[in-house]
């Protein structure tokens, strides 16, 4: 698969594609300008030209993880789901984010994603707090 940021705005518009695969309630128009953030990089997985995946990263600095990447968004297109897609663009995002000083990758996951857990805590990430959140 070859990896690399997503900086076009055509590129930026397939991943809204993929990307509304995981937040489908989100308006496209929104979720493309999202990926415009200068802090949010967007990655895209490539297989023989075609997008099956995309990763949104940004980095930041916090007292309990020092400097680290917070992986927002990982989604593998529906039909390439399995093939190992994921498993190499969290690779990418762990090799891009050591190579910027990152400390670690961190993320969340909706309670009911048993599934995203276990992918996760096969790449032997591991469970070590609790998020909230308050609608505003």
């Amino acid at each position: 698969m070859d990896t690399r940021e997503l900086t076009s705005d055509a590129e930026r518009r397939a991943a809204v594609t993929i990307l509304r695969q995981l937040w489908s309630e989100r308006d496209p128009a929104d979720v493309f300008a999202w990926t415009g953030d200068d802090d949010y990089h967007l990655f895209g997985g490539h297989v023989d030209g075609e997008l099956v995946g995309v990763a949104g990263v940004v980095l930041t600095n916090v007292l309990h993880h020092a400097r680290h990447a917070w992986l927002y968004d990982l989604v593998v297109d529906e039909a390439h789901r399995g093939e190992g897609y994921g498993t190499e663009l969290v690779n990418f995002v762990e090799e891009w984010a050591a190579g910027r000083d990152c400390e670690r990758v961190a993320l969340a996951s909706p309670r009911e994603k048993e599934r995203t857990h276990r992918f996760y805590e096969e790449l032997e990430y591991e469970r070590w707090g609790y998020v909230v959140e308050r609608e505003l």
